[in-house]
């Protein structure tokens, strides 16, 4: 019954909704092309994108409609309907749409709370394709739009150094010594490997990888920094690790962390601390800039619209709204009679 439901809501905005030429100014399908050769296009006349297609009971198809429906489908998908036998395919099944909806409209499901919904969700994407109509693409962003943001936030351009943590982790202060004196024998990746295998207690220490990654914690920014904060390495080690002077170091000297475990320390990678230049950036600024603009249109229709159908919300109703996990023959969401 879902799939019908859906079948309703399409046709009610099928019939409710103009399909045909967009200005007369869209291309079409030629009736030619056989097989998968590719089809020709034309402009459509007004004439021609009257022309009847199909004619469904009291609904028509037109050669407008079919058009408009390629030119919803995603590229690749529409590729799909270069021959002949394909494109009939589109047209039957654009035919069992408004068979099915009928009879779904017939039976009352649009009338469905499911179908109503959904009916919504299709008619607010509308409205919020009508409102992004005009926002500049990333493309379109002036340059010197793009130098005044880059200007203005120049601080997030600058990337800082990054360190790759790599440690054996122990239990007790006896084993971080034992630990510590093999990982300072370790002259390679390797060796050092063996060490996070047979001496560490980090859950991770006999993942199923090569072993000259054994004890890898990732990559972490100097302390202080949160963009480069990683929650599987504790300050202290954090800390430590920016002491090491060379790649494939280990620190002299083991690590106790707040968690209570020790640490022993290696440096695995660094890279350097960079600044992006303009032209580095540019193409992040411009994406960013056109989706806030996008946004922003967005965000002027949604509060013209509250202005016009003033909203009013419930908070105590809303505070009796309970939400669990869902269970065999039972709903996740109760309310809760209980609550304050």
């Amino acid at each position: 019954m879902r799939s019908v439901v859906r079948y309703a809501c399409v046709a009610i905005v099928f019939a409710s909704a103009p399909l045909g030429c967009k200005g007369c100014n869209e291309h079409a399908l030629d009736a030619g092309g056989e097989g998968g050769a590719a089809p020709a296009t034309s402009l459509l006349t007004a004439e021609e994108a009257n022309k009847v297609l199909a004619q469904v009971g009291e609904h028509k198809i037109t050669l407008g409609n079919y058009v408009a429906a390629l030119e919803h489908m995603d590229q690749f998908d529409r590729l799909r309907y270069q021959s002949v036998e394909r494109r009939r395919e589109l047209l039957r099944e654009m035919i069992n749409v408004l068979l099915l909806a009928d009879e779904a409209v017939a039976k009352g499901y649009d009338k469905d709370p499911v179908a109503q919904e959904e009916l919504r969700s299709v008619l607010r994407d509308a409205m919020l394709r009508e409102a992004r109509k005009g926002a500049p693409t990333p493309e379109e962003i002036p340059d010197a739009e793009v130098r005044a943001y880059y200007d203005e936030h120049k601080g997030a351009y600058k990337d800082p150094e990054r360190r790759r943590a790599e440690c054996v982790v122990t239990a007790d202060e006896a084993s971080a010594k034992t630990a510590l004196d093999l990982a300072k024998k370790a002259t390679s990746a390797t060796q050092w490997g063996e060490v996070v295998r047979t001496k560490s207690i980090d859950s991770r220490a006999k993942a199923n990888v090569p072993i000259d990654l054994a004890g890898d914690f990732g990559m972490v920014s100097p302390p202080g920094d949160p963009r480069g904060d990683n929650p599987r390495i504790p300050p202290e080690v954090r800390a430590a690790l920016f002491e090491i002077k060379n790649v494939g170091d280990v620190l002299d000297r083991y690590v106790r962390a707040a968690d209570g475990k020790f640490y022993i320390v290696r440096l695995g990678q660094k890279t350097d601390a960079h600044e992006r230049t303009l032209a580095e950036a540019d193409r992040t600024i411009r994406v960013k800039l056109a989706q806030d603009k996008l946004r922003g249109q967005e965000e002027a229709l949604m509060a013209e619209l509250k202005t016009e159908f003033p909203v009013q919300i419930d908070e105590a109703a809303l505070a009796l709204v309970r939400v669990g996990p869902l269970m065999d023959g039972g709903a996740g969401a109760h309310l809760d009679a209980g609550a304050d």
